[in-house]
């Protein structure tokens, strides 16, 4: 998931395509596991530079991705309004997360410092990959990718200051 900094809408998808003849859209989502989008019955879409509230009617896995019906999209030509849309929820749609554990949300702008106190740089967005995810911290042109290994290599995270603290290397 990924947070629009704007405002309090976290970004977990958007809409990639049509899906039959009755308003079905497919959905590219960033929720993991992906089809947790359909756990969320308002969907905010970003049309026309604003937030417009859609309830989600049905949804389903279909093959190796997620469709889904919105109220009020009843035919393929209403669903075609839609496409390339952004799909996002507020803020407080979100469960709590567990001690220790952080939505990549919560750590987007976060500021990064080494052990020995130098800026590194912003969490610019996360990678996921198959051992570990990978922060992306950038600091003007400059680009670091710092294993998100709690303990390891991130060794504090303080949401209300907005920093984190990594045993990293400025020159690496």
């Amino acid at each position: 998931m990924r947070r629009n900094s704007s405002d309090d809408y976290i970004v977990v998808g958007r809409i990639a395509g049509l899906y039959g003849v009755r308003g079905w859209v497919k959905v590219y989502s960033h929720t993991q596991p992906r089809e947790n989008i359909l756990n969320y019955a308002t969907w905010y879409l970003e049309r026309g530079g604003s937030w417009q509230p859609f309830t989600l009617e049905a949804g389903r896995t279909q093959g190796k991705g997620v469709v889904a019906k919105l109220e009020g999209c009843s035919d393929r030509d209403a669903a075609a309004e839609l496409m390339t849309s952004t799909v996002a929820i507020h803020r407080e749609q979100l469960p709590g997360a567990a001690a220790g554990e952080y939505y990549w949300a919560d750590l987007q702008g976060l500021r990064v410092r080494n052990l020995d106190g130098v800026e590194l740089g912003e969490v610019s967005h996360l990678l996921e990959t198959g051992a570990n995810d990978v922060l992306v911290v950038k600091q003007g042109s400059e680009e670091r990718l710092i294993p998100f290994v709690q303990g390891q290599f991130v060794t504090d995270i303080d949401l209300e200051q907005g920093e984190m603290t990594v045993d990293w290397d400025p020159d690496f």
